[in-house]
């Protein structure tokens, strides 16, 4: 949502030379010393706030989280931060024309834009920009941690210093959003015209003093140095709530014990998962996860049970974190019906980053396994076939419609790129149509993709008549990509409205991909049965850890829901090794060193139970059950591990026995090695000096 509100007619760039007998015996107090003293001098105005339950300090990151610890503390009161980014002029970035704040509200300074004759196409690409660094900085300032819970409270917002007030009016009319009871804007220094005008936003505005003339915020400081994120980090940590600190920091010799006499160590036997198999029963979907998409032992064992759930439980389907029509041909090539020479290259069209979660020697592994196994299979016995079960695809699924469409009625073929050809104004780049169709609902595709899935779904039978059961395969493949086009569709859309739908609307795509494969592959009386490869984040029951406190749901909630006990959810685990992960989006595949698993975590009271492999269930009533009742961190590592901030970034809050029904833990654990590899990623990290502070 984007607002426009009237601010100062001018903003100037601010003089840095004026001296400080220009400031006033009035302002014998300034400068102040740095951030810190400034937020204890603010406290001591709002010392009325104090020790009451329902106040709450959000800080204006990155400046004014030093200012608002000391609020915080000093009034005894939750500390958390509201994100707000400046707009600033292209070439002039120190002279804002508006902000943008958390839940996609923009302030625009109009009589500024107007008077520089700012273009819209200007104003929107500075927004798209500030935007995407917004959201990145709230994900790394609280490690995945959901925002605290502003309604019905009393929100004291504050920030090092107030000098047009933009970036304050953004954030107050973000938060306005989310209905606190009361918002009390509170600054150090401001200018009197700031001051004055922030009155009719807020509901009370104290500024503890109002120096004039005032030109700059920095100028009223003595140090006004940059806060760095880590220092944003530190001081967020210090103060949460307490319902926010881990439940079990603690790894008590009871606990210790009680995970001991339920777990089974595995040794590399033939029989080593035959506890799970007997707890997977005749359940008709597994879901296997991981703790990282890099790991090698995840690949491996999680290859190890599927071969078991195929032989001996008869599981007709694998469907991973994947794109579909990536993963069709190599359902192709394991169900020999490509030209594909290997498996390496059945994965060549695994190209969008990050290349090494199915481009990987573990993988290439199974497939050739996978194939050999369906070879030898009577001609008339069903086959086990290999689905992606993501939505990134929308360019790649819109050609694979086109191209099935060519192939059986050239009229809706020419129909569908028609419907399609909606997409083209935006270019290859489908987060452009995400961020455009997102702000202008003029601009959406979102008619054209829906008429496209069922103009083809109308002609099922007609379609599927043509070649017998090839062309029923092919007709499902081709329907799914439509499917594919309108979940991603409405998945970009969403991405630059709230980070919880966008996540929801993906995992709600995964799961309904498991249930079209439920039923696409028991149309002719076959017993439909799916093991699951995906993250522990997606298969994990969400109920069970911090997404659901955000709004968040995932596949391994919804398939409980729907299919019951039915559905085994099995998490994977490691306490420290290597892994294959990047550094930032898009950078290349590094093999990292994963940090000692943190204290009073599910992986540091794994390590102490058993330094070693095993496999940990918890019948309903057993020791373990009753020992992990509470929450405890757990790691996380996904494409991007970054050990740094370890803390913040890969650990959340989970209770373990209602994320999943097993455990399989391997306490060191060694990179999967991608098909491609660069000197880099061979040379990996240098071995660092354990334990190292995070």
């Amino acid at each position: 949502m984007f607002i426009r509100v009237r601010g100062s007619p001018s903003m100037r760039a601010p003089r840095a030379n004026i001296g400080r007998k220009k400031r006033g015996k009035a302002m014998k107090q300034l400068p102040f010393r740095d951030r810190r003293e400034a937020g204890r001098l603010l406290a001591a105005q709002l010392a009325t706030y104090a020790n009451k339950p329902d106040v709450l300090v959000l800080a204006l990151p990155r400046g004014g989280v030093p200012v608002a610890h000391e609020v915080a503390s000093a009034l005894c009161a939750p500390l958390d931060v509201f994100a707000v980014r400046k707009l600033g002029i292209p070439g002039y970035e120190e002279l804002a024309m508006g902000a943008v704040a958390t839940g996609g509200v923009r302030v625009l300074n109009e009589p500024l834009v107007a008077e520089l004759g700012m273009p819209d196409y200007l104003i929107e690409y500075v927004t798209e920009q500030e935007q995407e660094e917004l959201k990145r900085r709230e994900r790394l300032y609280r490690g995945g941690r959901p925002p605290l819970d502003v309604r019905d409270r009393t929100v004291i917002l504050v920030d090092d210093g107030l000098a047009t007030g933009a970036t304050m009016q953004a954030a107050i009319k973000a938060l306005r959003l989310r209905h606190p009871a009361r918002i009390v804007v509170a600054v150090p220094v401001a200018s009197r015209e700031a001051c004055e005008e922030m009155r009719a936003q807020a509901d009370e505005v104290v500024c503890a003093v109002t120096p004039e003339p005032f030109h700059a915020v920095g100028l009223w400081y003595e140090d006004f140095s940059q806060t760095t994120d880590e220092e944003v980090r530190e001081l967020l940590l210090r103060r949460r709530e307490p319902e926010e600190q881990p439940t079990s920091s603690d790894v008590t010799d009871d606990i210790v014990e009680a995970v001991r006499r339920s777990m089974h160590v595995l040794t590399g036997a033939p029989q080593d998962y035959d506890p799970l198999m007997s707890r997977i029963g005749d359940a008709r979907i597994v879901l296997l996860g991981e703790a990282s998409h890099g790991t090698h032992e995840f690949y491996r064992e999680r290859a190890l049970i599927t071969r078991r759930l195929i032989e001996e439980k008869g599981f007709l389907a694998v469907a991973v974190e994947a794109d579909w029509p990536d993963a069709w041909r190599v359902n192709r090539y394991v169900r020999d019906e490509s030209e594909d020479l290997d498996a390496v290259e059945a994965l060549a069209d695994f190209r969008r980053f990050p290349t090494w979660m199915w481009r990987n020697t573990d993988v290439v592994e199974f497939l050739e396994w996978l194939r050999e196994h369906n070879h030898a299979l009577a001609s008339d016995a069903p086959t086990t076939g290999f689905y992606g079960l993501d939505l990134y695809s929308l360019r790649a699924s819109m050609r694979a419609v086109l191209r099935y469409l060519e192939q059986v009625d050239q009229d809706a073929a020419k129909r569908a790129r028609e419907r399609y050809s909606c997409f083209d104004q935006f270019g290859e780049n489908a987060q452009v149509y995400g961020f455009i169709a997102g702000t202008d609902r003029t601009k959406s595709c979102r008619e054209a993709v829906v008429s496209q899935l069922v103009a083809l779904q109308s002609r099922a039978m007609e379609y599927e008549r043509r070649n017998g059961r090839l062309a029923e395969d092919e007709f499902f493949a081709a329907e799914q990509n439509a499917r594919v086009v309108k979940n991603a569709e409405a998945y970009y859309r969403s991405m630059f409205l709230e980070d919880a739908s966008s996540w929801n609307l993906r995992d709600r795509h995964m799961a309904e991909t498991l249930h079209t494969l439920i039923q696409h592959i028991g149309r002719h009386g076959q017993q439909a049965k799916i093991v699951v490869w995906a993250h522990n984040s997606h298969l994990g029951d969400a109920r069970a850890t911090e997404m659901n406190r955000r709004g968040e749901l995932n596949v391994g909630q919804l398939v409980r829901e729907k299919y019951g006990s039915g559905a085994v959810l099995v998490g994977f685990t490691t306490h420290h090794g290597t892994v294959t992960a990047a550094s930032d989006w898009g950078a290349p595949a590094e093999r990292k060193r994963v940090r000692r698993a943190l204290p009073g975590s599910y992986e540091a009271l794994f390590h102490r139970a058993h330094p070693n492999r095993f496999l940990l269930t918890w019948p309903e009533g057993n020791d373990a059950a009753q020992h992990l009742r509470n929450a405890r961190l757990e790691r996380a590592i996904g494409v991007i591990y970054r050990p740094d901030t370890e803390r913040m970034s890969h650990y959340f809050q989970a209770t373990l026995v209602k994320q999943f029904d097993a455990i399989v833990h391997f306490d060191e654990t060694r990179a999967v090695k991608p098909i491609e590899y660069t000197a880099e990623w061979e040379a990996g990290e240098v071995p660092e000096t354990f334990p190292f502070a995070v």
